[in-house]
């Protein structure tokens, strides 16, 4: 979770968090952590806690889709359209127990589901099942308000939204490890939802330019709210096809849009379209192999792009939140022998692993890439009884490494003239 350090309010979030804590029903009065990183003043972690294994389960079952499922699992209530089928008699008010059919065989409306389904939590229903699978319509509100999930993931809905983005640990990171600076013309190729946009506009202090870009218009629309209501005036995004974003000679009427001349931005971020392999919780992944492996060549042309558009001596950060080999690590092998301009460089902070064999990239090379694979990580069970005797720095080692599953490399453009 990244917050925006335009003034000083530190009290106030404390005093926000601790009262929302305390009121949230999820949680009964155990107050979740919240812990300042040791490495980033910017950055709070929040250690997701569980999976809790003394709910009792109840009789009367609700039934939600693998999407809904991710979503309760971060600290989501169920809404009435992630329903996919409830107990025959289920009461408005009643106590129930919520799972995700992941391999998505549940019939809607079924009174009943014996398939494969993963417990979530309990809950108390909102509406009866008649009012859920209404015929007169269907219905958006709230259709059960989780009391008791499986991990206490808070939800940070309207919390200090003018100061607080929630995002993953990773995907804060990445901005400062391409480290913009005040007055500087930034490029972030594919921008949507706008967490790194306006992170990166928080970063140069809102002084200089950060050109944002997505090729979906509602998204676009989304990071100019996320801007607005950060206050965050550098920001200007544009629905545009990254990959068509060079601009082969000077225009007349001198547009600040897209397409831009080459060697037109400081700092580039890309954080491509990918897989998403590393995204969690993540019950059901739908992919073919060849949708997986479409993202490679898509990558490689909006990295070339990317290439011309980077000023002599600038940053080009390349990011994505897969963990597959073809689109992280021969990326940036392809990268050096296809772009001799481009040279690997450290990365600060560096709390990731290193690179994986198998791309043809030496140990060095290797070192300078970070990788996030909580799979290869053995993290200790986090439950409620040991919460209160965890010291901070372990809880901070654990939110450090519960993480999605993501890569960045980090290029620097050489002066060849």
């Amino acid at each position: 979770m990244s917050f925006y350090p335009k003034i000083s309010f530190q009290h106030e979030v404390e005093e926000y968090l601790t009262k929302m804590f305390r009121n949230n029903e999820q949680f009964k009065g155990l107050r979740v952590p919240v812990l300042e990183h040791p490495k980033l003043q910017d950055i709070l972690l929040i250690p997701v806690i569980g999976p809790r294994q003394d709910l009792k389960k109840h009789a009367s079952e609700v039934i939600v889709g693998a999407q809904c499922g991710n979503a309760v699992l971060r600290g989501a209530h169920v809404y009435v359209p992630g329903i996919i089928s409830t107990s025959r008699f289920m009461k408005a008010g009643e106590l129930v127990s919520v799972y995700s059919d992941i391999e998505g065989k549940c019939k809607r409306g079924a009174k009943e589901f014996e398939g494969l389904k993963v417990f979530l939590g309990n809950g108390i229903s909102e509406l009866s099942r008649s009012e859920i699978f209404s015929s007169s319509g269907p219905l958006n509100g709230m259709g059960i308000r989780m009391i008791e999930p499986v991990y206490l993931s808070p939800s940070f809905d309207n919390v200090l939204p003018n100061h607080v983005f929630l995002q993953n640990l990773p995907s804060v990171i990445v901005s400062h490890i391409l480290n913009p600076q005040p007055g500087e013309r930034i490029l972030d190729m594919c921008a949507a939802p706008g967490g790194k946009t306006t992170h990166l506009a928080a970063l140069m202090h809102d002084q200089g330019e950060v050109i944002a870009m997505d090729k979906i218009a509602n998204k676009v629309k989304k990071i100019k709210q996320n801007a607005e209501l950060l206050q965050l005036n550098c920001i200007k995004a544009f629905c545009y096809d990254g990959t068509k974003a060079l601009s082969v000679e000077k225009r007349e009427d001198e547009q600040e849009g897209p397409p831009f001349l080459p060697e037109s931005f400081d700092r580039i971020l890309l954080d491509a379209p990918c897989s998403g392999m590393g995204q969690r919780p993540n019950m059901a992944y739908s992919s073919t192999l060849k949708e997986v492996t479409s993202y490679q060549p898509l990558q490689r042309k909006l990295f070339t792009v990317a290439v011309q558009l980077l000023k002599p001596g600038g940053v080009l950060v390349y990011s994505t939140c897969t963990i597959t080999l073809s689109e992280n690590e021969e990326q940036v092998a392809w990268a050096l022998k296809t772009f001799p301009c481009l040279q690997l460089q450290p990365q600060e902070p560096h709390i990731g692993g290193e690179g994986m064999r198998g791309a043809g990239l030496s140990l060095d090379q290797l070192k300078l890439l970070q990788r996030f694979d909580p799979s290869a990580v053995k993290l200790q069970e986090m439950d409620i009884d040991s919460l209160e005797d965890s010291r901070e720095d372990d809880l901070i080692s654990l939110a450090n490494k519960d993480c999605i599953g993501f890569f960045i490399a980090k290029f620097v453009k050489l002066n060849n003239k």
